[in-house]
């Protein structure tokens, strides 16, 4: 099993570090090609950061572990909220009023509702839920776009105002300079996204025989744990900069990309079953995480040490739930 287990933490890394370049090389295109911060925020590097959660359901799918390409997300949206908030707030506190993050948290939410609903009345997954969800993607980035654009409009006489808003991706440290070296940030992302998520896919089915638990359950835990690492350090950083718009707007936006983009995408691909065991547990406790970033974002919540503390707690209760369910039904 020595072989499984390093394959799996070995696909784990190489996912999280060719997700890391693929940011930078987007944000250094997109930079070079003159476009606004806020779309890039939105849009490239949101996406970017969700490129793990997108192999791996999708290489999943087509290898026939529904399991897997459903738990990912709905794991990893339950860490985001969790776990990618709760442990920064024991570092530093995270304050959640950004402006416009209620807004797009009560979108996430509805969303959420809705794939919900998909997974009951559509099992399996298929077409018909791709278009279904990739709609309300383009609506969702096409609002942002406006919204930023109409931002940078405003903001256009206050040049050096704008700078200071939009400083977090002007500050992203590895951004490369070069468009030939930012291509070829994009390049080896993309090259390295599949062989890690190969090997991520192998090394923990074979854990989850071994351990006698289902691939959903492991990729509930392990997977969408090592994919939401990226989010994580963000976070991590975000609060130690006392940067708490960051920090929820990464949150909203990742868990966003990853029900509509990761799962639109792979299904409009390949049909995905989705197991009866996530629809018993895991996507009614994603939908309590969804309510509580809005309750965050709503009434302005600043997160500090206890409140980090009970979120983390949570995340290790529900992983713990996780699985003493999986063996009781075993």
């Amino acid at each position: 099993m020595l072989f499984e287990y390093l394959s799996l933490v070995g696909g784990l890394v190489v996912l999280i570090v060719a997700g890391d370049i693929l940011v930078r090389g987007s944000v250094g295109v997109a930079q070079k090609l003159g476009i606004p911060n806020l779309v890039i925020g939105l849009t490239i590097v949101a996406f970017g950061t969700s490129a793990p959660e997108l192999v791996i359901s999708l290489g999943a799918a087509l290898e026939g572990s529904g399991g897997i390409a459903i738990g990912n997300v709905v794991g990893s949206n339950i860490a985001n909220v969790l776990l990618v908030l709760g442990l920064p707030a024991l570092i530093a506190a995270t304050a959640c009023g950004e402006d416009g993050a209620t807004r797009t948290a009560i979108f996430m939410v509805a969303v959420s509702a809705v794939f919900i609903a998909l997974c009951f009345f559509m099992s399996p997954l298929s077409l018909p839920a791709a278009l279904i969800l990739l709609g309300l993607l383009a609506v969702f980035l096409g609002a942002s776009a406006i919204a930023a654009l109409k931002h940078r409009k405003e903001q256009k006489a206050k040049a050096a105002e704008i700078a200071e808003d939009d400083g977090l991706l002007e500050d992203v440290e590895g951004v490369p300079d070069a468009m030939g070296i930012a291509l070829v940030y994009i390049a080896l992302g993309l090259v390295g996204l599949p062989l890690g998520a190969h090997f991520t896919i192998e090394g923990a089915t074979a854990v989850a025989e071994s351990w006698g638990v289902s691939d959903a359950v492991i990729a509930l835990t392990v997977i969408a744990l090592g994919t939401s690492l990226p989010e994580l350090a963000t976070t991590v950083m975000a609060a130690i900069r006392q940067q708490g718009a960051v920090a929820i707007g990464n949150v909203i936006g990742s868990n966003i990309f990853n029900l509509l983009a990761i799962i639109g995408i792979t299904t409009a691909i390949v049909p995905v079953e989705v197991p009866a065991e996530i629809l018993k547990l895991d996507i009614w406790v994603m939908m309590a995480c969804a309510l509580i970033l809005l309750g965050l974002a709503a009434f302005r919540v600043t997160l500090g040490k206890i409140s980090g503390f009970a979120l983390t707690a949570a995340y290790c209760a529900y992983i713990y739930v996780v699985y003493m369910f999986s063996i009781t039904s075993a």
